[in-house]
């Protein structure tokens, strides 16, 4: 539709929604208000005419448009519920439209159900809305509404039949005998089977799914029904439930693939059927077939069963109960006892229970098929409908709707005899006069533009013409319908227009199957008798029927209600008139041929001959499917009739009051404002007549008058957008899927002509296009196949396109996907069109549109795209055209768009792109409309019918070059536009090739002698090298241009020559323009990208050095930096790069000027514009600082002030404040100087603020002139001091912008280097720590012990052997005279020896420097080998990211392999050493650290130590080695506990060499004494006889130790113990508290050097 209308056609208002469960889906999805004021098909302008991007909805309330929009682009989503949130738009992925068919495409779910959209969509829209969106859902193979529940529940369901009355199809039948016909039909009066499908009882089973397998059989899966699978499908139905829903199938002669073979019905009840009985009893009547799906079946549906079977024809139902649940079901499972119940016929029950629903799904399809074609009913909707009034239902045609019809009837009365009779009775002035009339009128035109006299005879045919023209009385059909046009009542003319099309259409519908021989007409082979016994055949055709075409009849009236005694015929005469009715149905295969081969052209004739010896069947499909799909295979019908002509006729009758104005009636003058209602309602205006191809002026102008009358004047500014054709390119089609407008289909009749639509643009377009409407012109029936003269044709066609081409700004050129036999015919219709409207001085913005891909419409398009771009008026021609444009030359597009129209059978799938190619189409027309707009300024409508007036004259006046017969002028332009494009081609290569030679010699200059001036003057060089380049090489295709010229004699005509030179000179224009822009591009991307790779060595320099002292300050404080600290680092370092960096200067750029405005708009917008005059001062150097003047204060204010000082305190005051504001200004730039940014206008806004906020600040008595003096003197200051700042970033502003965008960038790898770099070193730390050092001290500490024992008995001789050591012991306790010593010798023998072994030691190496040496060397061997074996590991790693803990479990292995070191590996095993960094790097923070640890290691062996403390870190304690060498046997004497002396290794008999006499040990410590200590106390004895006593029984105690009595002349053995008795006999006895031992004198004179000698001697005569 076009332009909206105050009233909408709704014919009374809806009753409100009451406030339910239905009315709050209404209202969550924005419909609530539509119920009473719904939808038209007006609406579709806002929603969906003017969408150019397929964006999804954000809330509920955006469904129903979506919905809409969506469908009139026929995509598989546009039932989908689904909202997606406004974050996800932004993230929206580009789904294909085969992955949203079953899942929506993803989005998140609404908590609408799809069902309940679509039904709310329909409940919210009128009539004839419903029709368009009924249309485009059959397109899409989606169920459409048939029966529609109320809102209100109370009142009853909407059965919806008009929608269907605008659904039409063709399809081909399918049987064995292999008939298969092409057959067309709508879906509300065609007679076929309806299969409706019910529930009954709880399911688990969808029946909507089952359904869908059984629509797609063996085809792509159908998603005709919506089902619980699909997204929102499982919520609950709040508004759809009770709805019938039907879809159509349609067979497509394949029999491997067709489920049935004829078409079908199938209509779907939601809901339980018990809760919808009238529903239920409306399918059981109207249907062939029912199928119930049973569940858990109850009682009362066991008896609802029962009334079903005696309203249905045939009642089949399917068991899907669930066994698990039947606990309260009357009927377990329906078996064949229900069968006989109910009396059904056997094996109609299907068993589905353990089925899946495509099997299920398959065995339904299979019961189906075995009915069909003959033993089911035919119905049709118009029927049903009958059928649904009688049971109490609402029926959308109403009484308003059969007036309408009736009034149809009148009009078209007569037209059964033919329709040529009809035209030529009721529409006479589109007869031959009309046609004879405007060949004089171009006759005389030609005469008078050749400066003739105009021919007599020809004044005389037109005189007698227009005398037989005057006395025309307008007929009766056009009176009729010219009243019906006149009515108030919008609804009513609605419905008139649509019957008038619907009824026509038929008609049209009936001719072209009579003409393919596949259908006769049964408005005139249905006799009354049929009409009489209609339903007797209905009701019984499932016994009778033998042939199956009858199915595909189509009906043109109403079925009548039948009586019950009609119902009586006798079978055998309703036989034999279906036999009869069959046979004039079917016409023969060879008869078919025959009549297809007569109407064939001869390249089909041909293509058919060939194939003669094919299989028959081979032969049957492809004549079928060129009869299907090339309409021009025969030729158009003039006497076809369209709403068109009646239109047609009606301005004829207006045109005639010009000639005779008596005639002109009060109607008659009416009919100008009845046209331009219908042209404001939508209905196209033929601009002119393609058959007498001629223009009614007169009656244009009026209606284009009474439209201008009708509109605000201020709002009259047009664009024109023409869809230029031939016949068979459905140009109505492309535009109705574009706009949503309806045009003549000369595609499928006889129409020839040129037909406007005005749209108003809403204001987002407005404002883009410069105009308020834009005016779409359709070129029809172009090119067609004609009976008349086919020279006269071909001129018809010339000017009906020349016309067409002439009135638009912007022209889409549609290219059919048909081959055409006389390509070159219609190509050169197109071309010289062009060319034509070129003479005048005006060309359009072309589009391409093409239908297909295939080689010869790419090859084509491409041809016309050539020639649109060559005739582009090049810039500068100031070529102004009859309208005064100006035209540019702009590229042209070609956009593939494989729509629907591709294949007119409903059955086979819509191109998934199809979506995507309309939008971008609309976008590229709509971009063109846009680029008039920069070109030339919008026509008025006056100026537009003057415009046409201008090429109307011109075609007819033949006042151009090129003949309106002539084609070999444009196959030869077109021909050169093709060679031209090559050598363009092959030039612009050409300069491509010299382009990246120079490129290279810009890039060869080095970094380092990058140098401004010289850039510039290669670049200047450059630039004139590329100049004469192309001129050059555009003077060799300039002379090959014209050599072709000459060459050609139908191109030798002056009138190409310019146009072909203006695209030289244009060609040079550009290519040199886009050569010099490119060069510069070239050589700043070489500046800025060295200036980057500068920039980022920079940082990186800066980086790695920052980096290096975090992690080093990291490392020495065991401190973890926080982002936060991190990032203020980085900023300090970026602030000191950007200003270090050296940005290339400003050449030629100051901002005084902008300084300069900014200010003067400033005093503007505070009303000083009498200080205008100061700005001059702006950009001097300031000489001096601000001065305070007297005119800065007012007359009373310098009055008051003068007597006290002068005005002295007030000017210091004034001088004071301006010191405040230009010490913030110097703090405000030096703070926009700091920043890493380019000068900006803004800076200068906000200092005028920060001066006007201080001045409000002080109330001091001042004038403006003040604030004027202070704003001009800091301007001036801030031109000098920005102009710094601006020269700096100036050159280098993409730079800066590019750096400062990838600050965050170069932020987060700043971060995220100093993060790798510092748990790379905590983790080689801690491995250093744990695992390193500890290997590093054992291989250090381990041998050490022994080095020292070593060392020690090599110097000190008492540890050569245990004797020898008991030796040095005693003598040195002699030495020493210390009892504590003596005491603890006795007491803790081993003790005593372990601690005079441990100072020996510690002695010994604290005069020793061997220590050190021995640790340092040491060290230095660990840390090689950790070296080595780290390197080792190191090896092809460089840059690697790994993960470090098998790198450093290779590290301990290799040092293992030494086998003089154990490896502590267990810390490995946790996570801490598991990290991921670059090897090398870890490495050498290793070797870092392990250099620290040597340096450390070798400092503290230097220093002095503890050596107790270095001792026990030993793993072999050196006291305890020499301990083990000089500790003996071990045993002790049982007497005395004297140590075994002897050292031979296993002795068993123990010897001590001195024994200790009685009291050196306390009492009872031991039961017996020494031989000799028991003579201290009896001197007078005998000593021998005693000792011998002693020993013998000593012996006998201990018998491993020798125990023998000293020689008794000798006391030189026992000197050394008497010695030692003697000294501390006191000392013992007060220590063991016991009395003092006698002493014998001799004792007491004993001397130490005596009891040395003895022992020496002992020790000596022992070793014997």
């Amino acid at each position: 539709m076009s332009v909206k209308l105050p009233k909408r056609l709704s014919s009374k208002k809806k009753k409100a929604p009451q406030n339910n469960a239905q009315a709050e889906v209404l209202q969550k999805l924005g419909l609530e208000a539509l119920c009473t004021t719904p939808l038209d098909p007006v609406s579709m302008l806002d929603i969906s005419t003017w969408t150019l991007e397929n964006n999804p909805p954000l809330e509920p309330k955006d469904l129903p448009n979506a919905f809409l929009q969506r469908l009139w682009l026929l995509s598989p989503d546009a039932r989908s519920p689904c909202c997606k949130p406004v974050h996800d738009v932004l993230n929206d992925a580009n789904k294909s439209p085969e992955e949203m068919i079953n899942g929506f495409g993803g989005e998140s779910q609404s908590d609408i159900n799809p069902l309940d959209l679509v039904t709310a969509i329909f409940m919210s829209s009128n009539t004839f809305l419903q029709q368009e969106i009924t249309v485009r859902m059959v397109q899409c193979k989606f169920a459409v509404p048939l029966v529609l529940p109320n809102i209100d529940p109370e009142e009853p369901s909407r059965f919806l039949l008009w929608p269907f009355r605008g659904v039409v199809s063709q399809w081909r039948s399918n049987f064995p005998d292999k008939n298969r016909k092409v057959h067309r039909g709508d879906l509300a009066s065609t007679y076929m089977p309806m299969v409706s499908c019910v529930k009954l009882g709880h399911c688990g089973v969808s029946k909507s799914q089952v359904l869908n397998n059984v629509i797609s059989g063996l085809r792509s899966p159908s998603q005709t029904f919506l089902h619980r699978g699909m997204e929102g499908g499982q919520l609950p139905r709040r508004l759809s439930n009770g709805l019938v829903e039907i879809g159509w199938y349609l067979p497509t002669g394949d029999t491997a693939s067709d489920s049935f073979p004829v078409p079908v019905v199938i209509s779907n009840l939601r809901g339980d059927a018990s809760t919808h009985e009238k529903n239920l009893s409306l399918l059981c009547q109207a249907s062939s077939a029912v199928v119930v799906f049973c569940g858990n079946l109850r009682e009362k549906d066991k008896q609802l069963l029962a009334t079903c079977k005696g309203m249905a024809c045939k009642l089949i139902l399917v068991d899907v109960s669930d066994t698990e649940k039947n606990e309260n079901r009357a009927v377990g499972f329906v078996d064949q006892n229900l069968e006989e119940d109910i009396g059904l016929p056997r094996g109609s029950v299907l068993q589905g229970r353990a089925l899946s629903e495509e099997e299920l799904a398959n065995r339904l399809c299979d019961n189906l098929r075995d009915l069909l074609p003959d033993k089911l009913k035919l119905v049709t909707l118009e029927v049903a409908a009958k059928i649904a009034v009688e049971l109490g239902l609402n029926v959308d045609e109403g009484v308003v709707c059969k007036k309408a019809m009736a009034t149809v009837e009148e009009v078209l009365k007569g037209l059964d005899e033919g329709s040529a009779q009809f035209r030529k009775k009721q529409l006479p002035l589109q007869g031959p006069l009309w046609s004879k009339l405007a060949e004089i009128e171009k006759e005389e035109r030609k005469q008078r533009n050749k400066e003739k006299e105009v021919n007599p005879q020809l004044q005389k045919e037109k005189k007698d013409i227009l005398v037989e023209l005057s006395t025309y009385k307008m007929t009766p059909a056009m009176k009729i319908f010219t009243d019906a046009l006149f009515t108030t009542d919008t609804m009513e003319r609605t419905y008139f227009l649509s019957w008038m099309k619907l009824k026509l259409q038929l008609m049209q519908t009936e001719n072209q199957n009579s003409a393919q021989g596949l259908f006769t007409d049964q408005q005139t082979e249905r006799k009354d008798d049929m009409l009489e016994h209609s339903d007797e055949f209905e009701n019984e055709a499932n016994n009778d029927l033998g042939d199956d075409d009858s199915f595909c009849t189509d009906s043109t009236f109403e079925e009548e209600e039948t009586e019950d005694s009609q119902q009586q015929v006798e079978q055998g005469q309703e036989l034999e008139y279906w036999q009869t009715f069959t046979e004039n149905t079917i016409e023969p295969q060879s008869q078919q041929k025959e009549h297809l081969e007569s109407t064939l052209d001869p390249a089909i004739e041909q293509e058919l001959h060939m194939m003669s010896n094919e299989k028959e069947i081979q032969d049957e499909e492809i004549i079928e499917s060129k009869t299907a799909s090339c309409s021009q295979l025969f030729e158009p019908d003039l006497s076809l009739l369209g709403l068109e002509h009646f239109l047609r006729e009606m301005g004829l009758i207006f045109e005639l009051t010009h000639i005779s104005p008596s005639s002109g009636s009060h109607n008659v003058l009416r009919l100008p404002s009845l046209a331009t209602d219908l042209l404001l309602y939508g209905m196209p205006l033929e601009l002119m007549d393609g058959d007498a191809s001629n223009i009614p002026i007169h009656w244009l102008s009026c209606v284009f008058a009474e439209l201008k009358r009708r509109l605000p004047q201020e709002q009259c500014r047009t664009r024109v957008l023409t869809n230029l054709s031939l016949h068979d390119a459905r140009n109505a089609e492309i535009l109705s899927a574009l706009f949503g407008v309806k045009f003549p289909e000369g595609r499928k009749r006889s129409t020839r002509g040129l037909y406007m639509v005005v749209l108003c643009l809403p204001d987002d377009l407005r404002k883009d296009m410069e105009c308020e409407f834009l005016l779409l012109i359709d070129v029809e029936g172009l090119c067609s196949m004609s009976l008349d003269n086919q020279s006269n044709m071909l001129i018809h066609d010339n000017e009906m396109a020349t016309v067409a081409t002439g009135l638009c700004d912007v022209l889409m050129q549609n290219m059919s996907s048909h081959e055409d036999t006389d390509l070159e015919t219609n190509f050169t219709v197109m071309v010289n069109a062009l060319l034509r409207i070129k003479e005048c001085g005006s060309f359009p913005i072309c589009q391409v549109l093409a239908q297909d891909e295939g080689i010869n419409n790419v090859l084509q398009a491409s041809q016309l795209r050539r020639v649109f771009e060559m005739l582009q008026t090049e810039p500068g021609a100031n070529v102004t055209s009859y309208n005064g444009s100006h035209h540019a030359k702009i590229p042209t597009s070609i956009t593939c768009v494989k729509g629907p129209w591709y294949n007119m059978f409903l059955s086979e799938p819509i191109d998934m792109q199809y979506r995507k190619a309309v939008l971008q189409l609309k976008k590229n027309l709509f971009g063109a409309l846009k680029k008039c707009a920069a070109k030339s300024e919008a026509t008025s409508l006056s100026e537009f019918i003057s415009r046409l007036c201008a090429v109307w004259d011109a075609v007819r006046a033949e006042s151009f070059s090129i003949d309106l017969q002539n084609t070999d002028i444009a196959l030869a332009f077109s021909l050169l536009c093709t060679q031209l494009s090559q050598w363009e081609d092959s030039f612009l290569e050409h300069m491509e090739s010299w382009l990246m030679g120079a490129k290279q010699k810009i890039f060869a200059t080095k970094a380092k002698a990058l140098d401004a001036a010289i850039q510039n003057v290669l670049l200047s060089e450059l630039k004139d090298k590329a100049r004469e380049e192309v001129k050059t090489e555009t003077d060799k295709l300039r002379s090959k241009v014209e050599a072709y010229l000459m060459t050609d004699d139908s191109l030798k005509m002056n009138t190409f020559k310019p146009a072909l030179m203006s695209n030289m000179n244009y060609l040079l224009e550009q290519v040199t323009e886009e050569i010099t822009e490119r060069l510069e591009t070239i050589n700043e991307s070489h500046c800025s990208s060295t200036q980057l790779k500068k920039f980022e060595t920079l940082l990186e320099k800066e980086q790695e050095s920052k980096l290096h002292a975090l992690v080093e300050n990291s490392k020495s404080t065991n401190v973890l930096l926080q982002d936060a600290e991190l990032e203020a680092e980085f900023e300090g370092m970026w602030s000191k790069i950007l200003s270090n960096f050296d940005f290339r200067p400003s050449e030629t750029d100051d901002i005084t000027a902008r300084v300069t405005d900014i200010l003067k708009e400033n005093l503007i917008s505070r009303g000083l514009q009498k200080h205008m005059k100061k700005l001059e001062l702006i950009g001097q150097n300031q000489t001096s600082s601000f001065q305070v003047y007297d005119e800065h204060f007012g007359y009373r204010s310098r009055l008051k002030h003068m007597f006290e000082d002068n005005n002295r305190q007030q000017r210091l005051e004034a001088h004071q404040v301006a010191s405040n504001i230009i010490e913030e200004y110097n703090q405000f730039v030096a703070e926009k100087s700091s920043l890493p940014a380019d000068f900006s206008d803004s800076y200068i806004t906000e200092l005028l603020e920060n001066v006007e906020k201080a001045l409000q600040e002080k109330s001091m008595e001042i004038r403006s002139a003040f604030e004027v003096d202070l704003k001009v003197y800091l301007c001036s200051t801030a031109c000098q001091d920005f102009q710094k700042l601006h020269d700096r970033y100036a050159k280098d502003r993409e730079l800066l912008t590019c750096i400062t965008e990838a600050k965050s960038t170069y932020l987060g790898e700043f971060i995220y280097q100093f993060r790798k770099r510092d748990q790379c070193q905590r983790v080689a730390q801690a491995f250093t720590t744990m695992v390193i050092k500890p290997t590093v001290l054992d291989y250090i500490h381990g041998p050490l012990g022994m080095r020292i024992v070593e060392e020690i008995r090599g110097q000190a001789q008492q540890f050569k052997s245990p004797r020898a050591f008991h030796q040095s012991l005693l003598e040195k306790l002699i030495k020493e005279d210390c009892f504590e010593s003596f005491l603890e010798y006795l007491l803790s023998y081993d003790n005593f020896r372990l601690r005079k072994i441990q100072e020996t030691v510690v002695a010994h190496l604290s005069e020793s420097t061997n220590l050190d040496k021995w640790r340092q060397q040491r060290l230095g061997e660990i840390v090689g080998k950790i070296a080595a074996a780290v390197s080792q590991t190191a090896e092809g790693t460089n840059g690697v990211l790994s993960d470090t803990k098998p790198l450093l479990e290779r590290v301990c292995l290799t040092l293992e392999s030494d086998g003089d070191m154990d490896v502590t590996r267990a810390c490995l095993d946790g996570p801490l050493f598991s990290i991921t960094t670059e090897w090398d790097r870890f490495v050498t923070c290793l070797m870092e650290l392990l250099a620290a640890m040597r340096l450390d290691l070798a400092q503290e062996f230097s220093q002095n130590v503890d050596i107790t403390q270095l001792i026990q870190c030993l793993p072999t304690q050196p006291q305890d080695s020499l301990f083990n060498r000089v500790r003996g046997c071990n045993k002790q004497c049982p007497l005395c506990r004297a140590p075994c002396d002897l050292e031979e290794m296993g002795h068993e008999i123990h010897k001590a060499l001195l024994h200790r006499p009685r009291g050196m040990l306390p009492h009872g410590s031991d039961s017996l004494s020494c031989p000799e200590s028991m003579a201290e106390g009896h001197s007078g004895q005998s000593k021998e006889t005693h000792d011998m006593s002693t020993c013998r029984g000593l012996h006998s105690l201990y018998a491993d130790c020798s125990i023998s009595p000293e020689d008794p002349d000798s006391q030189i053995p026992s000197a050394y113990w008497r010695y030692v008795m003697a000294r501390f006999n006191e000392r013992f006895a007060k220590e063991y508290k016991q009395e003092p031992a006698n002493i014998p004198e001799d004792w007491k004179r004993i001397t130490e050097e005596e009891a040395l000698s003895s022992l020496k001697e002992a020790f000596i005569a022992g070793q014997w």
